[in-house]
């Protein structure tokens, strides 16, 4: 059976794909030749969805996951190493049962340290069948929804630095959807953004066309065409 690093180039030498993602990859199936594709398939987006959960060694262990934050910090610095322009996404949980200030100050540094584009964050809650579900030290409610509160606030500032920092950035934009307003259309940036221009030919929708980022914003990117006709990625 093929590896996802050999299936990505094989469909990137099929010819006529421009574009090529996977949703997500778990810290331990990252292996070197799925990093090594990041860094020398172009046709490969420069955005990782990597999830790690929580900073903490102790709540990743009640977790059962099979990585600490110490190798997951590697393996990102692994990653940006082979490829500098990738972009970061994961996905957290807080209030695990267990979980202490220190534990989630623990996720707050691994977020500071990694740098996130994006990313999704969840309170915990009991499932049935769960081993975690029948733990007694569950956390009060008021607690988790502080700290989801308090952890969405930093995702936010980094998220918005990101796209801000894109601003001036000419990038390829596929067009996938119309938008709210007249003549308007919206689509994805290689970071998986939206972006959103005004005044489009409707002739653009589904096509991948330069723009020249003009202003970033917490949840998308605003635009303009550089030229009406569709550009390689």
């Amino acid at each position: 059976a093929a590896s996802l690093g050999q299936l990505i180039r094989h469909l990137a030498g099929i010819g006529g794909i421009e574009r090529l993602r996977y949703t997500t990859s778990h810290p331990r199936d990252m292996d070197e030749e799925l990093i090594a594709a990041h860094a020398e398939v172009p046709e490969l987006m420069p955005y990782l969805h990597l999830p790690v959960q929580s900073g903490s060694d102790r709540i990743l262990a009640a977790m059962n996951r099979k990585h600490d934050a110490e190798s997951y910090i590697r393996l990102v610095e692994r990653i940006r190493a082979a490829k500098p322009d990738i972009a970061m996404s994961s996905d957290f949980i807080v209030g695990f049962p267990g979980e202490t200030e220190e534990d989630f100050e623990a996720t707050l540094s691994l977020i500071r340290e990694v740098g996130y584009a994006q990313a999704y964050s969840f309170k915990y809650s009991p499932r049935p069948g769960t081993p975690a579900s029948t733990e007694e030290d569950q956390l009060p409610e008021e607690v988790k929804s502080d700290r989801l509160q308090r952890l969405q606030a930093l995702l936010g500032e980094q998220q918005i630095a990101f796209n801000r920092a894109c601003a001036g950035r000419i990038m390829p934009v596929l067009f996938d959807r119309r938008g709210r307003g007249e003549a308007q259309l919206v689509g994805r940036s290689p970071y998986l953004q939206s972006v959103h221009i005004d005044d489009a030919p409707p002739h653009l929708f589904g096509q991948l066309v330069d723009v020249e980022i003009e202003e970033g914003h917490r949840n998308s990117l605003r635009g303009r065409l550089l030229e009406k006709e569709p550009v390689l990625a």
